[in-house]
């Protein structure tokens, strides 16, 4: 497959940026950062994407900056915009490959907001003006990376009320919990690729199959990282309509006499499924089962239907009490919530359960929308910001500082001031902290160089890139 012509995939502005930098511009080394938003930590991945899939090898031939040139005389109307020679300098030159540093923190890591996770370079002073031209493409990695963080919270929710409620055989189950329902609400297939990779970092439960592919590709992963389970949907379930609901779920128990199942059950009275015929008429077929049968409710509100879902089948089912005392369904049945998951309602759902003394390990979570659509830009705050410059020789700190107006007319600086200077990362009293290059040379940088001049330097596996954030949540 030809790749995109990377010399279109920026804004359209930057393009008359070479004319506009101040006469004498050599180097312009940029920086990006989550500058704050709905989490205090940030997840970094899938920056590894973007260099492989885009920015890899020789990029820039003729051919591509002829297709450029026409749609650009076509987009601004003039011939004074687009300057191909500044193209055909770096095929001439560079083979066609990106004169470009970058460096970034190792994929995985878990770091507070406002802190450096990334840098970007010219490596050739005629180049200056590449380096904030990559920014259009470069800073999406904030969905990844948002994806990647929500998740890695949601798992934080997860174990919180595991180690409350749940047994301490059960917590090998935790990585199964949250499973990716997103494919089809994902805006295209390269988002559900991205989107759902990064939920695995934190989650092995998945039925967005381009995701593991995904990892696969990108991120050497050996095997695929999302797992699934077989499963109805409605159309299965209403095949003989309400009067052969029974049958069906007859049918499925048959199909799969062993091992893990699921069964949406909501396609009519998800009350009635799980107490006359999941509860009463299948009900030693499913004790009897050498694996465990997952019903699925799939509508209304998640909270009150999951507690009477629960205490319908555990008048049916019977159940234990673990160690904690919380009650466990027998290990036959289990429940997973499609339906209104959110990482707003998960807390919610696991502090109603937690509240009628059922253990949350009774309980997995479908999460679709909500995980891999419902994140932007904001979410995190991400911004790529100019740093650090090169002017004639002279080396300048380079910083916006915009004030604003509070609540009651006030000045005050806005929390979009960038930092100043070349940057690292260290860490310190076991977390990381941004400073100035040359402060604390007794403090190693934790950005590591990951492309340069139209190389991938540094590649890192998924699953050190899982172990990364596990490590994360273990602080």
């Amino acid at each position: 497959m030809t790749k995109e012509n990377l010399i279109l995939l920026a804004d359209a502005y930057k393009y008359s940026h070479h004319k506009l930098y101040l006469p004498g511009t050599q180097y312009i080394y940029s920086y990006l950062e989550s500058r704050g938003g709905k989490f205090e930590e940030t997840v970094f991945y899938g920056l590894q994407y973007f260099l492989k899939e885009y920015l890899e090898g020789p990029v820039f031939t003729r051919e591509k900056i002829n297709e450029a040139e026409h749609m650009l005389l076509e987009v601004f109307g003039r011939e004074d915009v687009f300057d191909r020679k500044r193209f055909e300098y770096i095929v001439r030159t560079h083979g066609g490959c990106l004169p470009v540093r970058i460096k970034a923190i190792p994929e995985g890591t878990v770091t507070p907001v406002r802190n450096v996770l990334m840098t970007i370079e010219n490596t050739d002073p005629n180049c200056y003006w590449l380096t904030n031209f990559l920014e259009t493409l470069l800073m999406q990695v904030w969905y990844p990376c948002t994806v990647a963080t929500q998740s890695y919270e949601i798992r934080k929710i997860v174990t919180r009320y595991y180690e409350a409620t749940a047994s301490a055989a059960s917590f090998a189950g935790i990585g199964f919990v949250l499973n990716d329902f997103g494919f089809r609400g994902a805006s295209s297939v390269e988002s559900a690729g991205l989107g759902g990779s990064a939920h695995l970092v934190s989650f092995s439960g998945s039925d967005t199959l381009h995701a593991s592919t995904f990892a696969k590709r990108y991120y050497g992963a050996q095997l695929a990282p999302g797992q699934s389970i077989p499963a109805t949907e409605h159309s299965i379930v209403t095949l003989l309509g309400e009067k052969g609901e029974p049958e069906i779920f007859r049918h499925v128990l048959n199909t799969f006499p062993t091992g893990v199942v699921a069964c949406v059950s909501d396609s009519y009275n998800i009350f009635r499924a799980c107490e006359q015929y999941w509860g009463n008429e299948l009900k030693e077929q499913i004790l009897s089962r050498d694996g465990t049968l997952v019903i699925r409710p799939d509508s209304g509100d998640p909270v009150r239907t999951l507690l009477k879902v629960f205490d319908i089948l555990m008048t049916k089912f019977g159940f234990t009490v673990n160690e904690k005392g919380y009650k466990v369904l027998p290990p036959q049945v289990r429940v997973i919530q499609g339906d209104g998951v959110s990482y707003s309602s998960i807390q919610d759902i696991y502090e109603a359960l937690k509240s009628a003394g059922i253990s949350a390990e009774n309980l997995a979570l479908g999460m679709g929308g909500a995980l891999l659509q419902r994140v932007n830009r904001d979410t995190q705050e991400f911004a790529l910001k100019c740093s650090h410059a090169v002017v004639n020789g002279e080396n300048i700190n380079v910083q916006k500082m915009p004030v604003e107006l509070d609540a009651k007319g006030q000045l005050r600086t806005s929390f979009k001031e960038s930092k100043a200077g070349r940057l690292k990362l260290v860490k310190e009293n076991g977390g990381y902290k941004t400073v100035k290059e040359d402060e604390l040379p007794e403090a190693a940088d934790q950005l590591e160089v990951v492309f340069e001049n139209g190389e991938v330097m540094k590649e890192f596996g998924f699953e050190e890139i899982r172990q990364r954030a596990l490590e994360g949540q273990a602080r």
